[in-house]
């Protein structure tokens, strides 16, 4: 499964930066997640749960960040087991672009996913990754505006109307579902690929 999307944030590209390589940051905008612990320089193990339709599962994941290029991009390697539930691997690119209005994150994710979350109707598991990455886009806008302060009247009306579709911002919420610095992203598209 391949997606990639482009969605604008309304922090800076060094606030955006920091905040997906910040392990709690991480923690607190991944729906469903318990755990995202650095286990060696730029590798991570993460633990969450999920529900998509009839399957329930927690996933533990482990995710290489590579390609490093602070503060515009990295690559994110992962897989991730849940079990019964299934299993995931692949990869996604994050870039983070500087605008007037704050910054863009764009990213690639390419993944493979296997058990019985692969056996899913597609449009279930399309429903349940918007979901997450919705959830997941909500929590990081929020934690942002807490840490930074509100964006600009101006700038937020623009940013909401040039976000990707929340269908293909599945993708980063997933690795980073069923499967950030962008480990946010990753560990959120990972594991929503992983849920796929």
């Amino acid at each position: 499964m391949d997606m990639q999307a482009t969605r604008s944030l309304s922090v800076t590209q060094q606030q955006a930066w920091q905040a997906l390589n910040d392990p709690e940051v991480l923690k607190l905008c991944i729906p469903g997640c318990d755990k995202v612990e650095a286990t060696a320089e730029h590798e991570y193990d993460i633990g969450m749960a999920l529900r998509i339709g009839p399957v329930s599962a927690k996933f533990k994941g482990h995710i290489v960040l590579s390609d490093i290029v602070p503060p515009a991009s990295y690559r994110i390697s992962f897989e991730g087991q849940g079990g019964p539930a299934g299993f995931g691997k692949g990869s996604a690119q994050v870039q983070l672009t500087p605008t007037a209005a704050g910054c863009d994150l764009a990213y690639t994710v390419n993944a493979s996913v296997g058990g019985k979350v692969a056996q899913l109707g597609q449009r279930l598991i399309d429903g349940a990754a918007k979901s997450l990455a919705e959830d997941f886009f909500k929590r990081f806008d929020d934690e942002m505006q807490r840490r930074h302060g509100p964006a600009p009247a101006a700038v937020a009306p623009a940013a909401a109307a040039t976000a990707a579709p929340a269908s293909s911002s599945v993708l980063l919420p997933a690795v980073l579902a069923g499967a950030g610095g962008a480990v946010v992203m990753v560990v959120v598209l990972g594991l929503i690929w992983l849920a796929r």
